[in-house]
């Protein structure tokens, strides 16, 4: 059965990155605040608090995109680099199950990761009696799962066609210009130059527009006020299809691979 044999695969990636890194991971985030909540008192007494909760936030980003990026554009590449993949299309496992059950259970890593560095963020401003907006945080740290699952669904792209290192590096450009793609539209028209605004115009709507995802500044900004739903659901939905667009693209380029 093809969901059974996804979720097979799926619970392997699970097992394989959490045994790994995520306990690590989550012990690093937690000694990065406990010393950031006695350090930025050190240099900034007046604006701590808010320094901390956007401080927190940042790093859980920062964290939390490492893992997506050099995890996910190994999943596939290792497994062709060592031959293994030759294993499993000898099963019979279609090539969409594998790179389906590879990207869900990186997901359901970054969904656990994202949780526990969210309730531990949650414990250091509760603890350091830090006013903060739990459910602008909460809502923040949704959309931030949801943007590390494009930055899965590109660097597990990237890795199918691509070595590790380049993979890395053009999933890294990718993050970096998705961030901008707004910015580059609006350089474009101040240029008044036809050809660039075609060239920046062509780069906004084939990059991932990912600041539509990135909620940091409304959860330590924005108080109590929450993004308009009506704006949720749509960087919702533009962010799932993105997605299966990109693995569709990445099925697409794996079944056409010789090993």
């Amino acid at each position: 059965m093809t969901i059974s044999r996804i979720f097979v695969i799926a619970k392997n990636v699970f097992q394989e990155v959490v045994r790994d890194r995520i306990l690590y991971i989550i012990g690093l985030y937690t000694l990065i605040l406990a010393v950031a909540i006695r350090v930025l008192p050190e240099f900034a007494a007046s604006t701590q608090n808010k320094m901390f909760l956007d401080f927190g936030m940042v790093a859980m980003s920062v964290i939390a995109l490492i893992v997506a990026v050099f995890v996910g554009t190994g999943l596939i590449n290792k497994e062709i680099e060592k031959r293994t993949i030759l294993v499993l299309i000898a099963k019979p496992i279609s090539h969409s199950e594998i790179i389906t059950g590879k990207f869900l259970g990186l997901s359901a890593v970054l969904a656990v990761l994202v949780t526990s560095m969210t309730v531990i963020d949650l414990i250091f401003l509760q603890f350091g009696n830090i006013p903060h907006p739990t459910a602008s945080i909460l809502v923040a740290a949704v959309f931030l799962f949801l943007q590390l699952s494009l930055i899965t669904a590109i660097a597990i792209t990237f890795g199918v066609f691509t070595s590790s290192l380049l993979a890395v590096i053009l999933t890294f450009a990718v993050y970096l210009m998705g961030n901008i793609t707004q910015d580059l539209v609006q350089l474009g028209r101040l240029s008044r130059n036809p050809a660039i605004q075609s060239v920046t115009q062509i780069l906004y709507l084939i990059l991932p527009d990912l600041s539509r995802l990135d909620l940091k500044n409304d959860a330590v900004y924005g108080l109590q006020a929450l993004p308009d739903f009506t704006t949720l659901i749509l960087n919702l939905g533009y962010s799932l299809i993105y997605s299966v667009m990109l693995l569709a693209i990445a099925v697409f380029i794996f079944s056409r691979r010789e090993f």
